[in-house]
């Protein structure tokens, strides 16, 4: 099969779907009308509720919910076959992941902007939005914690994107400035802001940067520090001056870099490079979990996320102009990361395949390229091996275009983690909006800056417990698959109870999806508490028991509230 087949007919189904699909889900379904007030015209602020230009709010929500998301789920999940990955990604980012964001991103918009966790107290009860936050906040935990390190990382991997992942910052703040001084000239200003950072990628090509180990601390270490400080400040920055337009400019570097794979695979397809060198499917690889259900748990991002509801309800509503605004950045920003998503698959299971270099420095081509690298589960293991196959399978892609693949390299090791570092931004903001509106419930009153110093501080404290290497969140890591899956089936409940409130006839839209996301979630949690059990995983069968009992306690809570809802007469409202 040739990979450029692939991607020219998966995104003209994903075009298709947003213009049949999306449009009507925000028609008919949600009722989106372009005259309603949205939270950030009512509760306009200055800092988080802000009424942005639209290109602004997609550049903002699409850049925090991937992250590294749709690259490193895509990149493991291709392990049982790009047939089931692909079928996954384009099925599942259609019909559950963009219903999910979109739906979030109403319901919040619906609700003064309020975050799901929130919203759970008006749809369901007090007790379960309890139950809620602690979900929401041990996932957010991770994440805070985690992504300092996965920066570190890649830092560490491409040296050459640190300079320009840094130099990223002022670009984006004086991007932010003349914007606003002279809003007339965005097209001219975005334009010599995308000029600068494409600049300082090949400064940093010349001059990759190296962090040195410094009092004993190693790279990661001090890395991790650096960054988590960064989120620090710039989460209680107000939007405009940092989140907005540094995420505007990081969804140009998506579509630049899109754009190149894309032009790329033309040429590699139109020359017969582009063979898809990967078996269709694999049904017991090699020490791997099952298929069912742990591909609806490997690749998430790319096909659904529970993160996302967060990022939606969190800080997208608090933006959104326009309720019409809300298909293009919810349901539009869901299909365009699972184009990125094919295209990942398609660089690990056919541009892997244009030559793979082994350790031993031996270049390997086609069927063989990926079988080194997917041989087994453990082979494919870790950030660092998940991470090269895609860089490397994009980097063989761009060569078509007279790109070097160490220019390609620094091109997606940029990219790969300008996104990790929107996502820790993101986050951290997220766990501030958590910690007050938690502290807001139990009639506690906690300022801005003491919410997001709890919610770094709390984050360091995971990071830094196993040593000065900052790899401490690696202990809990096995458990965030199915916890942000269990986000996601969270939110689909939500959804499909403000559906069954409203528009009582359009039911099964989010209904379906919840309860196959509820399935694949429990079905996975209950696989990794038995391997936890046998393998004396002590810290995670505990944690993932108490999670257990808490989601139990959600859903139970969740179904009376359908059945009492189902039993009585539904009006329909607006």
């Amino acid at each position: 099969m040739n990979g450029l087949l692939i991607i020219v007919v998966t995104y003209i189904g994903f075009l298709l779907a947003y213009r049949w699909y999306g449009q009507r889900l925000g028609a008919t379904v949600f009722g989106l009308i372009a005259s309603n007030k949205t939270p950030a015209h009512v509760h306009h602020d200055g800092r988080d509720f802000v009424p942005s230009k639209k290109e602004l709010v997609f550049g903002h929500h699409f850049t925090s919910i991937a992250g590294t998301g749709p690259i490193v789920g895509p990149a493991i999940g291709v392990i049982w076959g790009w047939v089931p990955a692909l079928i996954w990604v384009v099925f599942g980012s259609i019909f559950m992941g963009a219903v999910h964001d979109l739906g979030a991103l109403v319901v919040s918009l619906r609700h003064d902007g309020r975050s799901i966790c929130d919203i759970v107290n008006d749809l369901v009860s007090k007790r379960v939005q309890q139950l809620v936050f602690f979900i929401v906040c041990l996932a957010l935990w991770i994440v805070i914690a985690i992504f300092g390190l996965v920066i570190a990382i890649i830092f560490h991997l491409f040296p050459e994107s640190v300079g320009p992942v840094w130099a990223e910052i002022p670009i984006a703040i004086a991007f932010g400035f003349f914007v606003r001084r002279h809003p007339g000239q965005f097209k001219l200003i975005s334009a010599l802001a995308i000029l600068a950072m494409c600049m300082v990628v090949a400064i940093g090509h010349w001059f990759p940067i190296t962090m040195p180990i410094i009092f004993d601390i190693p790279a990661t270490g001090t890395w991790t520090v650096l960054l988590l400080t960064y989120a620090c400040i710039a989460s209680v920055l107000p939007v405009q001056t940092l989140l907005q337009p540094r995420d505007y400019l990081n969804a140009w570097q998506l579509v630049i870099a899109l754009g190149l794979l894309l032009v790329g695979a033309v040429g590699c397809g139109l020359m017969g490079n582009l063979t898809m060198v990967a078996p269709a499917v694999v049904a017991e690889p090699m020490g791997a979990p099952a298929m069912m259900p742990f591909l609806f748990i490997t690749i998430a991002c790319g096909a659904i996320s529970g993160f996302h509801s967060l990022v939606a309800s969190g800080t997208t509503s608090k933006q959104i102009n326009s309720e019409t605004d809300a298909v293009s950045v919810g349901f539009g920003s869901m299909l365009i990361e699972g184009a990125l998503a094919v295209m990942v698959i398609v660089a690990c299971c056919a541009g892997i395949g244009m030559g793979y270099p082994t350790d031993s420095g031996t270049l390997l081509m086609g069927e063989m390229a990926w079988q080194s690298h997917y041989a087994s589960w453990g082979a494919s293991a870790g950030l660092a091996s998940k991470l090269h196959a895609v860089v490397v399978g994009s980097a063989n892609m761009m060569t078509s275009l007279g790109i070097s693949q160490s220019l390609g390299i620094v091109i997606m090791g940029v990219f790969i983690a300008s996104f990790a570092g929107t996502t820790l931004d993101t986050s951290t903001r997220l766990q501030r909006y958590m910690m007050t509106e938690l502290s807001k419930s139990l009639g506690i009153k906690l300022s801005i800056m003491n919410a997001t110093l709890l919610a770094v501080f709390t984050g360091a404290l995971l990071a830094f417990s196993s040593g000065a290497s900052g790899k401490g969140a690696l202990q809990l890591w096995p458990l965030f698959g199915a916890l942000n899956q269990l986000l996601a089936s969270i939110g689909l409940g939500l959804i499909t109870l403000y559906i069954l409130k409203t528009r009582p006839r359009f039911i099964m839209v989010s209904a379906l999806p919840f309860l196959f996301m509820l399935v694949m979630t429990l079905w996975a949690s209950g696989y990794n508490q038995v391997q936890f059990y046998v393998n004396q995983q002590w810290l995670l069968l505990g944690i993932n028991s108490l999670v257990l009992v808490v989601a139990v306690g959600i859903f139970i809570g969740t179904f009376h509230c359908f059945r009492s809802m189902m039993s009585s007469k539904i009006p329909t409202i607006r």
